[in-house]
């Protein structure tokens, strides 16, 4: 009976931790890893705009991930992961695909912006994705890196977010007094991983973002104002694009839309289409075809003249 108890015991906590394991932990500013190169730092140094508290939920932050030292080479990216803007897939869509990058001389930061599932709608995760480019940019001399060459990459609602932020840009003020927000938040690229384009919508035959939160009463005035296939000008950056043609969570006519918005513009853009894959595909996990997707987009990259070290840029000292 007693050994009987102490299984049971044993069970119960191991059940507990798996659901603590399962819960995505918030980045926190301050908790920096020195040894790998990676440090978290705070959007704003008080609280966020529109911010409901000051639990770490509630304060957006960047993980900055460093290239090997001596294979800089001036190009920033930032990631904004996916998730229904329910959670953030910070590993499969944000670490990963920072490794990916900083192996190729980039230095990465992954943006932890704040989510609708705890109350942040729409513009807030927006607000948050301008002031990390905006923080990039007004840091390059800091960062080592070209403040023309900062590409975004945003998977699924982080794709969503990246076209936002592609799309509904400012410009910056110089006359600010805060020197971040003087700068431009208008990426110079945009990498988009199979993007929930058509997150905002009343038909709720697939994934709606109006659904999900209960939001639709409000529905036609948040896709009218955050639809990113309505903002598209000459002024767009050009674009990469990746999606799968069986994708049942968010369809690729999502995606077609933008890319056509694209066309239309004039907007330089590369689309790769592949036939079969599982939303959430991340860098390819291991799929034969999948996994192929990265080396398209490098040698976009490439053309693009982003793993070109830029000489005018200052490197780390030693």
């Amino acid at each position: 009976m007693r050994r009987f108890f102490l299984l049971v015991l044993v069970l119960g906590f191991s059940g507990c931790f798996a659901t603590q394991a399962q819960k995505n932990p918030c980045a926190v500013a301050g908790q920096n890893n020195a040894f790998l190169g990676i440090q978290t730092i705070r959007l704003w140094a008080g609280p966020a705009p529109q911010a409901k508290g000051d639990a770490c939920e509630d304060i957006p932050t960047l993980t900055i991930f460093e290239p090997h030292r001596g294979t800089e080479n001036g190009s920033a990216v930032v990631i904004f992961p996916g998730g229904a803007y329910r959670d953030l897939a910070a590993n499969l869509e944000g670490r990963q695909y920072a490794d990916w990058f900083t192996a190729r001389g980039f230095r990465a930061f992954v943006l932890s912006y704040r989510l609708t599932s705890n109350g942040y709608v729409l513009p807030v995760p927006l607000l948050d994705a301008r002031r990390a480019i905006q923080i990039v940019r007004s840091r390059a001399r800091d960062y080592f890196i070209n403040p023309n060459r900062i590409v975004v990459v945003g998977s699924s609602a982080g794709g969503h977010l990246a076209a936002l932020a592609g799309t509904q840009f400012v410009p910056g003020n110089p006359e600010a007094e805060d020197p971040t927000e003087r700068v431009s938040s208008r990426p110079d690229y945009l990498v988009l991983v199979y993007p929930w384009i058509g997150a905002i919508t009343a038909d709720t035959s697939h994934l709606s973002y109006c659904k999900i939160f209960n939001l639709m009463d409000q529905c036609e005035a948040l896709r009218v104002a955050y639809s990113p296939d309505l903002f598209v000008t000459k002024n767009t950056p050009p674009t990469f694009w990746y999606h799968t043609f069986n994708d049942q969570t968010v369809p690729v006519e999502q995606g077609l839309r933008f890319y056509e918005a694209l066309v239309k513009a004039g907007v330089p853009a590369e689309a790769h289409i592949f036939p079969n894959g599982a939303h959430g595909s991340g860098l390819g996990k291991g799929d034969a075809a999948l996994d192929q997707w990265p080396g398209l987009m490098e040698t976009w990259l490439r053309a693009q003249g982003l793993l070109t070290p830029d000489p005018s840029v200052a490197q780390p000292k030693p």
